[in-house]
């Protein structure tokens, strides 16, 4: 990369950088959320590399609302092409295609965030057994389809060719020096981005997050007469609900507390116990990120969690004193043999420095470290 400050790069290629699609804008944000979500590499110092596929996860989520067949928004002008008019986006075809089966599935209903609830199912291998394979097959197809596109801003972002990001690379052709997102496979060809630039996204993400929505607004607008901004921008800040079941979790909770396991909510300090109501409650709320891994899911006080919690986030001193009761619940998890096995699986995801050793103290620790980070850079509502 150049000897331009990393912020200023970001900010040249979002409102200066020519731009035929949003892919630009996208790539940014896509990789401004991937650094929010693996907190374990914030004070790695070291490049990161992340695998083509996440960046394509987020795309998936990004564009969905854009793609509704008989109400598509344009995200790029359209040509003829050797007689034939193309698209404005490489993969619109495949991702309609995705979001019709998605709605076809779930009775015609639909959100504008569904993307987001769709990518974090099936990146967890339990979660995606649970559906259709011609569903599966049309989510792969569109996550290929994404990846080579993907490229296209990669090389082109900045003053000129390679001139921000070097050509994408396989993992394990990489430099020992890079770090790789957790969950990130050897063959996988991967971005790399410098530790400088990454580190500039952890600490301007807020910023860099409100910039690309902002100019994503202003971009879709030029390409599409009738899109309005005011519309883009509430499709582009859609977050799904949690319409999930939780009734796996919640029935092999149920057994542990029948079995004398003794669960403690994290913010009244209530115990639960046989007969005793409770919620499994999202630490980190759906309306922030749409996670149901299950070191995100811990029985509390339904009262509480509904009234006082609901989608906001615990003040430090709030989330220190409840940190014990989340090593707590994930003890009590790991008495379960399947419970434990997701446990470490859902971790595995999300966290690269656990120690196994003490996996209850380190994942408490890591998921505590999490929602505070989540909650200062994001500058988000909290409760004390």
């Amino acid at each position: 990369m150049s000897l331009i400050p990393a912020g200023s790069v970001i900010s040249t290629i979002l409102k200066h950088d020519s731009k035929q699609t949003s892919y630009k804008i996208a790539l940014l944000r896509a990789i401004n959320d991937i650094v929010l979500m693996f907190p374990d590499l914030r004070n790695s110092n070291q490049a990161v590399a992340i695998p083509l596929r996440m960046l394509a996860e987020r795309w998936v989520a990004y564009y969905w609302p854009f793609v509704q067949r008989d109400c598509s928004i344009w995200q790029g002008p359209r040509s003829f092409r050797d007689g034939v008019l193309r698209s404005d986006l490489s993969f619109r075809a495949s991702l309609t295609i995705l979001r019709e089966q998605w709605e076809h599935l779930n009775r015609g209903l639909g959100k504008p965030s569904d993307g987001f609830f769709i990518v974090n199912e099936l990146r967890v291998p339990r979660k995606r057994q649970t559906y259709p394979v011609s569903l599966l097959e049309a989510y792969d197809i569109t996550i290929s389809a994404i990846r080579r596109t993907i490229e296209q801003p990669i090389r082109y972002a900045g003053a000129g060719e390679w001139s921000v990001f070097d050509r994408p690379t396989r993992l394990d052709r990489l430099e020992a020096t890079v770090v790789a997102v957790p969950s990130s496979r050897p063959h996988e060809r991967c971005v790399v981005v410098s530790a400088e630039l990454w580190q500039t996204f952890q600490s301007m993400s807020l910023w860099v997050e409100a910039l690309c929505i902002h100019e994503w607004c202003l971009f879709s607008e030029t390409v599409d007469e009738q899109a309005e901004r005011g519309h883009i921008y509430s499709l582009l800040t859609d977050r799904p609900d949690n319409r999930r079941p939780l009734t796996w979790e919640r029935n092999k909770i149920d057994l542990l507390i029948l079995e004398g396991h003794t669960f403690i909510c994290p913010w009244t300090h209530r115990e639960i116990t046989p007969g005793v109501a409770y919620d499994l409650d999202h630490l980190m709320p759906v309306s922030i990120y749409p996670i149901n891994e299950l070191w995100n899911l811990v029985p509390a006080d339904p009262k509480f969690n509904s009234h006082v919690k609901r989608d906001r986030l615990p003040t430090i001193e709030r989330l220190q004193q409840a940190q014990p009761y989340f090593e707590l619940a994930y003890s009590q998890y790991s008495a379960s043999e399947s419970l434990s096995d997701v446990l470490r699986e859902d971790a595995e995801i999300r966290f690269s420095q656990l120690q196994q050793d003490l996996f209850a103290a380190s994942l408490a620790h890591a998921v505590a470290d999490f929602i505070e980070q989540v909650a200062e850079t994001r500058n988000l509502s909290r409760f004390g």
